[in-house]
């Protein structure tokens, strides 16, 4: 077997290749074979890396020697440098904002020093379009294990005893699901992937597709055998080409090796998946509107029971997990079920795949212990918020989940504390808040999503998240009533007690949740005018205010319609008719002189 001296892991996650990944990736390989040197150093393109604010990124092993925010015109540079030369290239290496040192090593960076990897063990470490990598990484270990020497009913055993629950929102145990599905005779049975992730500003299951398909499959695989199911499907949306092209490569070489497809390592188990795009309504996050949606039909959630582990999938027994939840199953069954269990809390066992976005400095995919607190996400993680701004909340759980307040930082993330604080896991979208931003808008900006994803089958939802987005919309234009806040409540609880489906029941969260937490921006926008983080433009008086002026004229560079008036060593002066609201100079002035 051909060997290296140096292995360079190009992240090639959907993200870096935005930014440019794959030209950086035959610039590197063209400059190797220039230099002679094809034969010492292996370039390899791996899924999302996890640190997205850097992109793109390169790795070289064995020292782990992390690169960050690459061009194609740095290569020569770095190929002669640290191949040719042997030394680091200062310039390309990480270091923290409010840090003068330079971090060489990738385990060194605080953004990685905070994770525990399991469903996203192989992050990049492995080409996803070649299944050797991830067999060399224990892959298909545990399927042949569970086919080998252990029964259907052990496999689901240590499925339970494991304490993993659905990571797709509800948190439901999977093992209890999978025994369910078992115990119904009716045949076919079918195993679905839910990779439809509609959340703003989510990205979790998109990346283990792209970086670790394999991961996915033999989870599924084992979840067949589980169950007694021979077919398998992955919801996976659309908008996610590159996920739906590493699917079906990883489809196919499973095929070719004898792990899918029929006599899977010639145990008489047969086992096959399909691949299908979603349309990208949200709603079909919902699992009986994601199996109308398979079947043909307009996505739209049913009735309940009986439950799709009886009556699922083309009303047959349906046992539907997500992909970060599948991804976990080969480990918990490789290296047993105590193992997963040791990490987490009471009633959350394992780890957590977060997509960390928003006002924070590192922004990027993280994988947490069950636990961990918000405050060390956001801040030893994330690496707090950038531009000397405050904190002010975390919007956790997508756009059903919650705004939490800087009060509690220290809630651990798991499923028992969050919906303690009247939030959710979600699928694991989380998004940091500075003190620029209106709760009330926000609230807002979630429910006119709401609004539109809406199937509109049941009343509850398709009336009452829109009679709740009006309010919303007379209060942010100076319009609302001291009443409108106390309806707004009555109406959100209302929703969630009659709604048909999880997602019209959660819909109404951001709005009780920031009325809960943020009550007082409510009340200033009705009783006092007045948007207190002055994003709601008919709530903005949009003057100078002469004490705070520094007489920089950052404004008037930042006005697009000329509406400012300036000269060096005086104050700014804003011109009313000529100015559009459009907060430009607001966000340009770095000294909180324009209300």
């Amino acid at each position: 077997m051909k060997t290296y001296r140096s292995h360079v892991m190009v992240c090639a996650g959907t993200g870096c290749v935005a930014c440019g990944s794959m030209q950086l990736r035959e610039r590197l390989t063209s400059e190797l074979e220039n230099r002679r040197l094809s034969d010492e150093v292996q370039v390899v393109i791996t899924g999302c890396n996890g640190f997205c604010a850097e992109g793109p990124i390169l790795v070289v092993y064995p020292e782990g020697i992390f690169y960050k925010k690459l061009t194609p015109e740095d290569i020569p540079f770095l190929v002669e440098e640290h191949f040719l030369k042997g030394r680091p290239v200062q310039k390309f290496l990480y270091s923290a904002p409010s840090a003068k040192e330079k971090v060489p090593l990738m385990k060194d960076i605080p953004f990685f020093q905070h994770q525990v990897l399991r469903a996203l063990r192989n992050r990049g470490l492995i080409d996803a379009e070649n299944i050797n990598e991830y067999i060399a990484r224990d892959g298909y270990s545990a399927l042949h294990k569970v086919l080998t020497s252990m029964k259907p009913e052990e496999v689901i055993e240590e499925v339970k005893r494991s304490g993993l629950r659905g990571r797709g929102g509800a948190g439901f145990p999977t093992g209890k699901k999978w025994e369910e599905g078992r115990r119904y005779t009716s045949f076919p049975k079918y195993v679905i992937c839910n990779g439809d992730e509609g959340d703003p500003g989510a990205f979790m299951d998109r990346s283990i597709l792209e970086a670790d398909p394999h991961s996915v499959l033999e989870g599924m695989i084992i979840c067949g055998y589980a169950i007694d199911s021979h077919q398998g499907y992955i919801y996976v949306r659309a908008e996610y080409p590159l996920a739906i092209h590493r699917l079906n490569i990883a489809i196919e070489q499973a095929k070719n090796y004898g792990l899918l497809g029929k006599d899977i390592f010639g145990t008489g188990f047969d086992f096959d998946i399909g691949i299908y795009p979603g349309a990208g309504a949200f709603v079909c996050g919902e699992s009986t509107a994601l199996m109308y949606s398979l079947e043909g039909k307009r996505g739209m959630p049913r009735i309940k029971p009986p439950r799709s582990t009886e009556a699922g999938l083309w009303g047959q027994p349906t046992v539907l997990n997500n992909v970060e939840t599948f991804a976990n199953v080969p480990s918990i069954l490789l290296h047993g079920s105590s193992w997963f269990a040791s990490m987490g809390t009471a009633g959350s066992k394992g780890t957590k795949v977060f997509a960390l976005t928003g006002a924070v400095q590192n922004v990027g995919l993280i994988e947490v212990p069950m636990g961990t607190t918000l405050r060390k996400i956001v801040f030893d993680i994330g690496g707090g918020i950038p531009d000397k701004r405050e904190y002010k909340a975390v919007q956790i759980g997508g756009p059903s989940g919650a705004c939490l307040p800087a009060s509690l930082l220290d809630t651990e993330v798991d499923f028992d504390s969050l919906d303690e604080a009247g939030a959710m896991m979600g699928s694991g979208g989380l998004v940091v808040m500075n003190d620029m931003t209106c709760m009330v808008d926000t609230a807002r900006f979630f429910t006119d999503f709401s609004v539109d994803e809406s199937c509109g089958k049941c009343v509850p939802c398709r009336i009452g998240i829109k009679v709740m987005l009006n309010i919303l919309h007379r209060i942010i234009h100076g319009e609302g009533k001291m009443e409108d806040i106390d309806l707004l409540e009555q109406l959100g609880n209302h929703i969630k007690e009659t709604s048909h489906c999880g997602l019209g029941k959660s819909a109404p969260n951001p709005v009780l949740s920031t009325i809960r937490y943020f009550r007082d921006e409510y009340e200033a926008h009705i009783r006092d005018n007045r948007c207190p983080a002055l994003v709601c433009a008919d709530l903005i008086k949009f003057r100078v205010i002469l004490e705070k002026c520094k007489m920089c004229g950052l404004c008037k560079k930042a006005c697009p319609s000329d509406a400012i008036t300036w000269e060096k060593k005086t104050t700014a002066v804003i011109d009313l008719e000529k100015c559009i609201r459009c907060r430009s100079c607001i966000q340009a002035c770095k000294f909180g002189a324009i209300e």
